[in-house]
């Protein structure tokens, strides 16, 4: 279980400080998969980072499993369980894409192949390529979400798996997130999809850096579903097939 207790974040000094979190509180039990939506600039990365250890709040207590890790950084956080899968993930220049999923699988060739099909890549066609800008967003989204699966962590953060995805490729994400997903995790994906907030067990409404609605997806989604229906759905068609980044 993890517990946010009253969290405040702000950037700058002084009459620049912009406040970005507002005393968040926040239980996230075992077992549960949960999503965080709301509008763009809202906060809810930003409560990601802090649970991840990326950004340390300016006040409030970070509790995992009894332990308060608010001090702790990315990688004692990252032994206690929890992982972190970014909306834009870092390109590591010279690593080999076996070498990061060899980190995850202490060595399983075998497994690295199989975490790679899970995300749709073809293992002959990925392990040997270069984590660069020979790849695309998309394959390195998978990539990493493919790392994050390996790991195997008690707690799972997944940073709009859906940015930068085809169609394809996001249904095939979501059901692989949705499949490893078990009594024994927590599961956190932050999106504004609908296919994903109708997958989860709790919705959780980020605004202006703080919850707004918390509660199962039978009650929050009716309540929500309207100001998340993309206005320019339109524009999200090109040539008759419909992306992923499209909220519907």
């Amino acid at each position: 279980m993890l517990v946010l207790e009253n969290i405040n974040f702000a950037l700058g000094n002084g009459e620049d400080t912009v406040k970005i979190l507002k005393g968040i509180n926040l239980k996230l039990e075992k077992g549960k998969m949960y999503a965080l939506t709301g509008p763009n600039g809202g906060g809810k990365t930003t409560i990601a980072r802090i649970i991840m250890g990326i950004n340390q709040p300016n006040g409030g207590k970070v509790i995992f499993n009894g332990q308060d890790i608010t001090s702790l950084g990315i990688t004692e956080r990252a032994r206690l369980g929890i992982g972190y899968a970014f909306q834009q993930p870092p390109r590591f220049k010279g690593m080999r894409v076996a070498d990061m999923l060899e980190i995850a699988t202490r060595g399983s060739k075998l497994k690295d192949c199989l975490h790679l099909r899970k995300t749709g890549l073809c293992p002959e066609d990925y392990l040997d390529r270069t984590l660069d800008n020979t790849l695309s967003g998309g394959e390195v989204k998978r990539i990493e979400i493919a790392t994050l699966l390996a790991l195997d962590p008690k707690m799972r953060i997944f940073d709009e798996p859906e940015a930068g995805i085809d169609l394809w490729s996001f249904t095939r994400l979501i059901e692989v997130i949705g499949s490893s997903h078990n009594k024994d995790k927590t599961t956190v994906i932050i999106s504004h999809q609908e296919k994903i907030l109708n997958m989860v067990d709790e919705i959780i409404l980020v605004d202006d850096g703080k919850i707004v609605l918390k509660g199962d997806k039978k009650t929050v989604w009716p309540k929500i579903k309207d100001s998340v229906t993309c206005d320019c759905r339109k524009t999200c068609l090109l040539e008759g097939e419909i992306y992923a980044d499209c909220p519907r």
